[in-house]
């Protein structure tokens, strides 16, 4: 990427931003999946940010297991130590790591890019929550005068459940929904809570993000053969239903349901609906009354007109420049080519560059991209 690099960096020029670097990625052999996930994620500012400073602290990798964190944290200080500004990195360890974790991911053929960012944040998690509970043994352990001293009053076997750790790839990504039932007989409301990573929402021809998130928290009525057991009336009644994000997360991820199964077909067929995703989204269906704000920072687009086979390409909004990564290749990019990733108002198109993973930085916190 020697020259398409010098040619980044003279269009940036003397706006290159400080201690910023653009690496494209080397691709194994339909590893665009995952290229253009892990771009997404290193420039969502605050999560790099956790990574580096995880990686920081636990520098001694080489006395703990290899695992997906440390791979990530790995690749993540390689771009960033970086002595040039632009340039290819080989993310070689990473990818045989995931492929040697989970099966999913072992062959070449065409690997769904959402499918995988799902796996890596639940990984993440997984491996952060093992690690605190290691600590918080090893710290029991260590300290048995402590033990004896507060004596039986300590073991609380069967005490009150403690909350569930929460990590940082949890303040970054996770929000709440809640699920709102109400019978029709009684009045009753039944909600339930359930944690969130990303919204999966379902698209319509000609639409919009806005409208998109309308339609996921509509009102359902539930009857005939659907009918909600009301526990209050102790038998099935007819009830309405609706889904609503109770708090909106740092990082709001949007997967568009671009997939779906056509049963005539028998088979998964690619919308190429024209979905209109704003630089700036109103986050209104929310159970705080005030508008969450956010602001798009990047966009994972799925290239072809199947599931089972194309290419994934993502574009980078950085220190307010967009950028274009397609595995190894980098190049800046005016905003309004966003645009052009919306989908395609008509049916059949030769365009098939289609927005499929959205990532939003809350502004309330003030945005760093």
């Amino acid at each position: 990427m020697g020259a398409a690099g010098s040619k980044l960096e003279k269009a940036l020029g003397d706006q290159f931003p400080e201690g910023e670097r653009y690496f494209g990625l080397e691709n194994f052999g339909n590893t665009c999946y995952c290229n253009s996930v892990l771009q997404a994620l290193y420039f969502c500012v605050p999560f790099r940010e956790q990574l580096l400073e995880y990686y920081a602290n636990n520098k001694n990798f080489g006395d703990a297991e290899e695992n997906l964190l440390t791979c990530l944290a790995d690749l993540f200080t390689q771009i960033t130590s970086q002595k040039k500004k632009t340039g290819v990195i080989a993310p070689k360890r990473f990818v045989q790591r995931l492929k040697k974790q989970n099966e999913l991911f072992r062959s070449y053929m065409h690997q769904d890019a959402h499918e995988f960012l799902n796996f890596l944040l639940n990984e993440l998690v997984d491996i952060l929550e093992k690690e605190a509970q290691t600590a918080k043994s090893d710290l029991e352990t260590s300290s048995p005068s402590d033990k004896a001293a507060n004596g039986p009053k300590s073991v609380q076997a069967n005490g009150p459940q403690k909350d569930p750790l929460v990590t940082w790839v949890h303040k970054n990504f996770q929000g709440i929904l809640t699920n709102e039932t109400r019978c029709l007989r009684c009045e009753t409301v039944t909600a339930r809570d359930e944690t969130f990573f990303d919204l999966s929402l379902d698209i319509e021809q000609n639409s919009s993000i806005t409208s998109c998130l309308k339609n996921f928290s509509s009102t359902e009525t539930l009857n005939a053969e659907d009918k909600f057991f009301c526990d209050k009336c102790c038998s099935l009644q007819e009830a309405q239903k609706r889904m609503k994000i109770k708090k909106p997360p740092h990082i709001l991820v949007i997967h568009l349901k671009r997939f779906k199964y056509i049963e005539q077909l028998g088979r998964y067929k690619k919308l190429s609906y024209r979905v209109v995703f704003p630089l700036e989204l109103k986050l209104s269906n929310t159970m705080e009354d005030a508008d969450s704000e956010y602001s798009l920072f990047a966009v994972v687009v799925h290239v072809g007109s199947g599931p089972n086979h194309g290419h994934y390409v993502s574009l980078v909004k950085s220190h307010n420049h967009w950028l274009f990564f397609d595995d190894e290749n980098v190049e800046m990019i005016d905003e309004s080519v966003v645009q052009t990733f919306f989908g395609s108002a008509q049916e059949y198109s030769s365009n098939t560059d289609h927005g499929y993973i959205l990532f939003y930085e809350s502004l309330g916190n003030g945005n760093k991209s």
